[in-house]
């Protein structure tokens, strides 16, 4: 079984308040996985709070308290311009670092086979100390986090396909051998890291692997990507749990990109990914929503991947 998980905070934050990371973007893919058959192999999991600690294991105990801390009437801006943040904000972050946590541990349990996060604010961007493009708390590295605390996993994967580089992502597992992370984005396009001379520093050197796509890269390019570059990478590491960050910007309908993705090959990236989880790690597959800003398109983009999973 594949949970689906989600919080009516995810879409509260943002309300009333014009940005294109907006809460019609859920309210989009609730209308389509609700008409579409698949919502039969769904589980509909309401997300639980994180402790504190659980996002600390990323973010700096500064940082986190002052995101919980603020007292919001009306927007404020947390950074240069682009990530803001409204009355239910901070609950609505501490609810997606939650369901990650909670899908990971029920997929580890045996209780999902794998699970999708519908989460918002998305979370790739977000620094150790700092937020950035739309992103508060790194949702899918505090899920790594936990897999290496909790579980005691030593090969978690993280396959980044958002067509914006995770640098929060990069940065927080730069130097850890234990997680790999493999982004494929637009490059150079926001936030301007994700040059493929990075490639983890230390003992994480060898662990990041950022690939770039031209502007305008569609299916073809991707699966070659795939194919060439990050299916040998995961088959290498034999990773014990595959994270992914599962932007649905570089669809060719998307405003804040130049690729020409179709809906259907985020089905296929899916089954790539789910092939090699079959092969090392039990199937085990988290996914979190990170971009996708065209209303339709991600919709329909997140229909597939969801009907990729519950194949």
């Amino acid at each position: 079984m594949t949970g689906f998980f989600y919080h009516d905070l995810f879409i509260k934050h943002l309300e009333n308040y014009n940005h294109v990371e907006r809460p019609q973007r859920l309210e989009a893919i609730h209308r389509r996985i609700k008409k579409s058959p698949i919502r039969k192999e769904l589980k509909f999991i309401e997300a639980e709070p994180a402790d504190l600690a659980w996002i600390e294991r990323v973010h700096e105990p500064d940082y986190v308290a002052g995101i919980m801390a603020l007292k919001i009437d009306s927007a404020i801006v947390l950074d240069w311009g682009d990530t803001v943040a409204t009355p239910a904000t901070p609950q609505a972050a501490l609810h997606a670092a939650g369901a990650g946590v909670q899908a990971v541990r029920m997929v580890m349990a045996g209780e999902l086979t794998s699970a999708f996060c519908a989460v918002r604010p998305p979370g790739h961007h977000a620094e150790n100390r700092r937020a950035m493009g739309f992103c508060l708390f790194n949702n899918v590295a505090i899920a790594a986090a936990d897999l290496i605390a909790e579980a005691e996993l030593t090969r978690v994967a993280i396959v980044d396909w958002d067509i914006h580089h995770g640098n929060g992502t990069e940065r927080t597992f730069a130097d850890n051998k234990h997680v790999l992370y493999i982004s494929m984005h637009q490059y150079p396009h926001y936030p301007g890291t994700g040059d493929a001379a990075m490639t983890g520093k230390g003992e994480g050197t060898g662990y990041t692997l950022n690939i770039s796509m031209g502007a305008d890269a569609g299916d073809d390019a991707y699966r070659q990507a795939f194919t060439e570059h990050i299916l040998p990478a995961l088959d290498d590491f034999k990773p014990e749990f595959i994270l992914i960050s599962a932007g649905f910007d570089a669809h060719a309908d998307d405003p804040l990109s130049d690729t020409e993705v179709s809906s259907a090959f985020f089905g296929e990236m899916t089954r790539m990914i789910k092939e090699t989880a079959a092969r090392h790690c039990h199937g085990r597959i988290v996914s979190f929503l990170e971009g996708g800003y065209d209303l339709d398109a991600l919709a329909e983009s997140v229909e597939e991947h969801l009907k990729a999973l519950v194949e």
